[in-house]
């Protein structure tokens, strides 16, 4: 028998994060049972990880910095991964365990995840043994197989990635995808109506990596999850919030924790700043500091002001500032500039489209600016 949660993914996020609330939980009994991990990259410091959450004992996640006015260092020892494995080297157990035991399935693939592979084919579907080679096409040919042995039981997919309205966007391409390749119209049915494609918010820094499997990380944690009927949570813990108006949670870290992250490693390419600068050293760097402040303050909060949320919205900026000046997080620009075209789109872009819309006043010409240097123009002035 296999687990109840199948996680896709083994980055340090999800280690720091969904693993330990789990992990958490078990100890409270308050979670539906144990993870089977799911590594879809083939680096070398990826199967470094598998092979190291194969064994026993766990992984250490350390947790340091400042909450509610005392300074929090320990280290707390995850046990909720049961199973390691590698897709394309232990895709027969990851389809089997898909079809008898998963109840939840939980992602967070990157920038990338949701890109599909023109060689993916229905192929796939007519081999136990052939691995598809994007994430939506596993998933699809893992629910179909799912669907062939158990018609009437879904799952409950929970993508982690900050893709707005993740769980609604993730069923449509895979629902796309099972209309491309021409599969029965009861498997559609299946995945739009049996399975339950939940759109949440995950928020926590972590920083770093503890080699060979771990993490460090804030003590702030935050999984925001959209009700959904028929929904089943992995676990029960302390950072879940179940919410009817997950956007919210969704504008307020997109426009202020993570646009602002993107803006220093704008700062940061441009100025070819030292391969070693952290967030921390930023916010100390004054020129780096008021940048940032004046982003926050005269770009972002006019648009939360014309939502009548700029109470809300100083709120999460004085929580951000915070947590970014954390002492005892080594948060290296360099990590957070990777993908960095990619996270400007999506960070950066709506936030403008948002304020056109809205016929802010403020013209944002720091963000614009941006935009314009990776060659990106809003929807209202195409």
């Amino acid at each position: 028998m296999s687990e109840p949660i199948l996680q896709f993914g083994t980055s340090r996020f999800l280690l720091a994060h969904v693993a330990l609330f789990v992990s958490q939980a078990l100890e409270r009994d308050e979670a539906i049972g144990g993870i089977s991990v799911v590594q879809t990259t083939g680096n070398p410091v990826s199967h470094a990880r598998i092979a190291a959450l194969s064994r026993p004992g766990g992984y250490p996640v350390r947790i340091r910095g400042s909450e509610r006015g005392s300074i929090v260092d320990k280290v707390i020892v995850s046990h909720a991964i049961r199973a390691a494995w590698v897709a394309d080297r232990d895709w027969a157990s990851v389809r089997r365990a898909a079809i008898d035991d998963v109840r939840v399935i939980v992602s967070n693939t990157g920038d990338m995840g949701y890109r599909l592979d023109e060689r993916d084919g229905l192929d796939l579907l007519e081999s136990d043994a052939a691995v598809p080679r994007s994430f939506p096409a596993k998933l699809l040919a893992l629910l179909h197989a799912r669907w062939r042995e158990r018609p009437s039981e879904g799952v409950s997919v929970f993508p982690c990635e900050l893709v707005e309205n993740n769980g609604d966007t993730l069923r449509d391409i895979v629902l796309g995808l099972a209309r491309q390749w021409v599969l029965p119209e009861a498997f559609a049915d299946y995945l739009g109506k049996r399975c339950v494609w939940v759109n949440s918010l995950v928020d926590r820094i972590v920083s770093e990596p503890i080699d060979p499997v771990g993490a460090v990380a804030e003590p702030y944690a935050l999984w925001a999850i959209e009700r959904r009927s028929g929904m089943e949570l992995p676990c029960t813990h302390e950072n879940i919030v179940l919410t009817d108006d997950l956007r919210s949670y969704e504008r307020l870290k997109l426009f202020f924790l993570n646009l602002g992250h993107s803006w220093l490693a704008e700062q940061w390419i441009a100025g070819r700043r030292a391969s070693s600068e952290t967030v921390l050293d930023a916010m100390n760097d004054p020129q780096m500091r008021a940048g940032i402040e004046t982003v926050w303050e005269e770009e972002v909060l006019p648009v939360f002001a014309a939502m009548q949320l700029r109470d809300q919205g100083e709120r999460y900026i004085a929580s951000v500032r915070e947590r970014l000046m954390n002492p005892y997080l080594d948060h290296r620009i360099a990590d957070i500039a990777q993908n960095h075209a990619e996270k400007v789109k999506r960070r950066i872009l709506p936030l403008i489209e948002l304020a056109d819309s809205l016929s802010v006043p403020a013209g944002q010409p720091r963000l614009r600016g941006v935009l314009a240097a990776h060659r990106l123009i809003p929807r209202a002035q195409a």
